[in-house]
């Protein structure tokens, strides 16, 4: 069975994008609308920075079609500040306005680590136990302590997804744990802004196709301070 690959951004709402991605003409209120006729999913990190609301997401979900499918970003209270450490409740909370939000609209919920997070046994067991297996989990490092063959082999135990980054000082190679993928391009060298060139997006989509036992494999593009987001994320859908 062949992978279905979802492109993405982790960002529309861009007035540098008009009119290289949206019309002229079209108001800003329509932008969003106009980003589902393109692509088929969404990366959600404004939840990185405020603790979502029910209300919140499920106003993201209607204004979604039907097949369109979001990826939620966990708050940085979970992540950055707590670690994983003593925030069951927040967590339990957390996956609960998630579910009743997005409902059939969630794709993956997405766990992003700070680059002073190192690895560890007692933290990956920290995290691996904290995440609802319910759900489909992908965790993101920024330190290469976690490119590790027993990090990946858990992961593939506990069905959680190693999320593939592109982002400076990392390894860029394609790690599947899980028969869902999931790959964040955020720009290098420079953060958010660097764009990739059009052999290397084609490069990444076949790295991709050659992987075994994929259903999924979800590609966000984060470097969208400019205008590089919009245009790698054109590229890769059509080679996709």
């Amino acid at each position: 069975m062949k992978t279905q690959i979802h492109i993405g951004t982790s960002s529309y709402n861009n007035r540098l994008w008009q009119p290289l991605f949206y019309p002229e003409e079209l108001p800003r209120s329509r932008w969003f609308d106009y980003y589902c006729e393109h692509f088929s999913t969404y990366e959600l990190n404004v939840t990185f920075y405020k603790f979502p609301t029910v209300r919140t997401l499920q106003n993201w979900y209607k204004k979604a079609p039907n097949q369109f499918r979001f990826s939620v970003k966990a708050p940085k209270s979970i992540t950055h500040i707590k670690r994983f450490d003593d925030c069951a409740t927040d967590l339990q909370q957390f996956y609960s306005i998630v579910r009743e939000g997005l409902m059939d609209k969630l794709a993956c919920v997405l766990f992003q680590l700070p680059p002073s997070f190192s690895y560890s046994a007692e933290k990956l067991q920290l995290i691996l136990e904290h995440l609802n297996p319910e759900f489909t989990n992908a965790v993101e490092f920024r330190n290469d302590s976690w490119w590790r063959e027993d990090v990946f082999a858990a992961f593939r135990k506990y069905k959680v997804i190693f999320c593939n980054v592109s982002y400076t000082g990392l390894k860029e190679t394609i790690v599947t744990t899980h028969t869902t993928g999931y790959l964040r391009l955020h720009g290098t060298p420079l953060l958010f802004y660097s764009g990739y060139s059009d052999e290397t997006i084609a490069e990444r989509i076949a790295e991709i196709r050659l992987q075994p036992g994929l259903d999924d494999f979800y590609v966000y593009f984060n470097n969208t301070a400019g205008l590089e987001g919009i245009a790698n994320a054109l590229l890769a859908k059509k080679l996709g």
